[in-house]
């Protein structure tokens, strides 16, 4: 696998470190708040399991299986939710945790949903933040990274459902994804 990568774009003791920092103003901003985590799948998995070891709170988790990729290297516009009822957040304060903020269309669908169960309040948290314009308005309120406009895998990101147990970002040589 590490063959079809062009480099190493984060190695995964940064990965580690940045949890660390991540974690602490997580746990600094829910102390004493009734506190949901809805982690985004597949692709935020790794980085959800990593993270909330570290986040010594009480919280319920919750995950929806939602996607915009399809499989290629680009959004392809329209956001999938694959599952029916919403995570109970009424009341409670909320924190998404995704992957990658990269087009916006994922986390403005999905926060738009999840407003609509009144919750306290919600935050969204990033392992990787692109630097580009966005689709949709979006943003994130907890980053890890910001990186390039790169189609980046690794650390639960994929290509075609591969690649997610890289232990680091690494980015795809071009002719990987050509078809």
């Amino acid at each position: 696998m590490r063959g079809d990568l062009e480099k190493i774009l984060i190695d995964e003791p940064a990965i580690l470190a940045r949890l660390d920092g991540l974690a602490e103003e997580i746990t600094k901003d829910y102390q004493g708040k009734d506190f949901t985590v809805i982690a985004l799948l597949n692709g935020s998995i790794i980085f959800m399991a990593d993270l909330l070891r570290r986040i010594p709170l009480p919280l319920t988790l919750d995950c929806l299986r939602v996607s915009s990729y399809h499989g290629g290297t680009e959004t392809t516009g329209k956001v999938t939710f694959h599952q029916m009822n919403m995570p109970e957040v009424r009341g409670r304060h909320v924190l998404l945790l995704d992957d990658i903020l990269d087009s916006g269309l994922t986390l403005a669908a999905v926060s738009a949903r999840i407003m609509e169960e009144q919750p306290a309040s919600v935050r969204v948290c990033v392992l990787l933040k692109k630097r580009k314009e966005r689709y949709a308005h979006a943003d994130s309120d907890y980053t890890g990274f910001e990186i390039g406009d790169e189609f980046v895998v690794g650390y639960g990101l994929d290509y075609q459902e591969r690649y997610r147990n890289l232990p680091f970002i690494g980015v795809l040589r071009p002719e990987m994804t050509r078809g």
